[in-house]
């Protein structure tokens, strides 16, 4: 059973969305292979801004402000686990 109070999303009205993305089951090859192309594996926001070999500015992943980081990301290995396991797929390209 999930404890809402303990739950990481600050606002109440997103735990309804929060709790729909925690419960989605993967049952086909198509659907795993969609959430690993469309779910990154990294944050892609995260840079650093180099002048001259130098970092003059480091941007910070910016994925960990979204409220359904920690969902997507579990979706995505839930995705992953079910191309590994019960379809024996290399998952390489996804890593």
């Amino acid at each position: 059973m999930l404890d809402l109070t303990s739950h990481p999303v600050a606002v109440p009205w997103l735990q309804p969305l929060t709790q729909k993305l925690d419960t989605i089951e993967i049952h086909n090859a198509k659907t795993a292979h969609f959430f690993c192309r469309f779910i990154p594996s990294q944050c892609p926001f995260e840079r650093d801004i180099r002048c001259f070999g130098r970092v003059l500015l480091h941007i910070p992943p910016l994925c960990k402000l979204n409220p359904f980081y920690e969902q997507l990301v579990g979706l995505r290995f839930k995705a992953l686990c079910y191309l590994a396991d019960v379809c024996g797929e290399d998952i390489a390209a996804y890593c």
